[in-house]
């Protein structure tokens, strides 16, 4: 039976992220520390030939305070709910594109909400359309990616991707630091 690699499994949070402190089990997305297999602490499952599971979180917590919406905007990969069970380098380049799609789709989410016009009588719905939006282009977009690549398999595609997933950062880069916000 051949291996393939399997589109990430996503978890959606908005409130509380806080409940989620930094214990160890997630690694919040850097431009400078790329995945390795010692991250990936989760026992492969045997219902699945799927190479490996990258699981990641994009969340989004927001609050009105003093009639200003505050928001803070994580992007995490979950060590215990990830494994790999084919540990090479080029499939770990594969999955580290799908961590890299979710830090693509956490700065759509900043520059979305810097461009948002603040209505406190409406944020609450208006906050949550955006964020579903964008969580739906990201599974399409996560699909679309193991699709073209034949998850991992098409070489060429596969690089054409990872060039496209860099490039595409590159252009929303004033939007990387979008840790926590005020929107008045």
């Amino acid at each position: 039976m051949r291996s393939f690699l399997k589109i990430i499994v996503t978890f959606f949070f908005f409130l509380p992220l806080s409940g989620l402190a930094q214990n160890g089990q997630f690694i919040e997305w850097s431009p400078v520390k790329r995945l390795t297999w010692d991250d990936y602490l989760a026992i492969p499952s045997s219902s699945t030939d799927a190479a490996a599971i990258t699981s990641t979180a994009l969340g989004v917590e927001y609050h009105l305070k003093h009639n200003a919406l505050t928001y803070t905007i994580t992007c995490r990969f979950s060590k215990t709910n990830s494994w790999g069970r084919h540990k090479t380098d080029y499939i770990l380049q594969h999955e580290q594109g799908h961590f890299d799609i979710t830090e693509l789709f956490a700065r759509k989410l900043a520059k979305e909400l810097r461009e948002y016009k603040f209505d406190p009588r409406k944020y609450q719905d208006e906050v949550s359309k955006i964020y579903k939006k964008l969580m739906d282009e990201k599974e399409e977009y996560q699909n679309k990616y193991d699709k073209e690549t034949d998850f991992s398999r098409n070489k060429q595609k596969q690089a054409e991707w990872l060039e496209k997933i860099k490039d595409e950062l590159d252009e929303l880069d004033e939007y990387a630091n979008y840790g926590s916000s005020i929107k008045v």
